[in-house]
């Protein structure tokens, strides 16, 4: 009996990470789908003054896209240098799906912090839906006026994201060991070596705040990760940082580059002075 490849879904959910112009009239999209991860689309005449896409395409906003099939990478590179390859599918249709008001202020920046962060770190073509949902959560929270709430919302993406990859270790265990952690003790995370002891005058989480983490992600509970973080949101913070530069390599935040220039003008909020302080290198200089 022969077996029938499933078909690709017709109507993909998504959000919008980055736009890149192509043409006079068309764009490049980097869009998040819940059912096949990050994809690449052009969007042909979306920049036209007539296009019902130019108001669609947009950040922040829960999209349902339809998607034909790759164009031909000769056609393409013939037509423009930038063109598309043959992993670049062309967007048929979309149509917004409803979802939380646009973005502004702080918020804005720390959105965009989301998106970089999934850009740099995901490849393409691999479904994170867990992680989608997650990132559909968090965008709300950012919103909100209350400063905690928004780093323990960010807090708790990273650590779903770092998760979902694959690098995060189980929290609950010494990862070189494998025995359970103490709760009354002090741990780091380490990039190369996972749950580790603190040294006496390193910055640490206790054993207590690494279980309950681990049992937050093992629930799958978004809130429920917000309120691990939120009990202690500094240590997580230099946590998390460590373990992002470590996997984001030598990439530069651009995130982190516009925030700084906006803070040499301006005072920022606590949160978006966090968003700027996160793409920092841990190291000390």
């Amino acid at each position: 009996m022969t077996r029938r490849l499933a078909k690709a879904p017709s109507l993909l959910t998504a959000y919008v990470l980055h736009r890149y112009d192509w043409s006079e009239s068309s764009l490049i999209l980097d869009v998040f789908t819940r059912e096949q991860g990050r994809l690449v689309v052009v969007a042909k005449g979306a920049k036209r003054p007539y296009s019902q896409l130019r108001s669609v395409l947009l950040p922040f906003q829960r999209l349902h896209l339809s998607l034909g099939r790759p164009p031909k990478a000769e056609k393409a590179d013939a037509q423009h240098a930038d063109a598309p390859t043959r992993e670049v599918q062309n967007l048929r249709g979309a149509d917004w799906a409803g979802g939380a008001a646009m973005l502004t202020g702080a918020a804005l920046f720390s959105g965009f912090y989301l998106n970089e962060l999934l850009m740099k770190l995901l490849a393409r073509q691999d479904a994170h839906p867990l992680l989608f949902d997650a990132y559909a959560h968090t965008l709300p929270a950012l919103g909100g006026g209350d400063d905690v709430q928004v780093q323990s919302a960010l807090r708790a993406f990273e650590i779903t994201l770092l998760q979902q990859i694959g690098v995060l270790p189980d929290l609950s265990l010494v990862t070189l060991t494998l025995e359970a952690v103490d709760l009354e003790g002090r741990y780091v995370l380490r990039p190369e070596a996972g749950v580790v002891r603190a040294q006496a005058d390193e910055a640490s989480v206790s054993g207590a705040m690494l279980v309950g983490m681990q049992a937050a992600l093992l629930h799958g509970s978004v809130p429920a990760l917000q309120q691990a973080c939120a009990s202690a949101l500094p240590e997580w913070r230099g946590l998390l940082r460590g373990l992002l530069h470590y996997h984001l390599g030598s990439s530069v935040l651009r995130t982190r580059q516009v925030m700084l220039g906006l803070q040499s003008l301006a005072p920022l909020t606590p949160a978006a002075a966090a968003v700027a302080h996160l793409g920092s290198d841990p190291r000390p200089s």
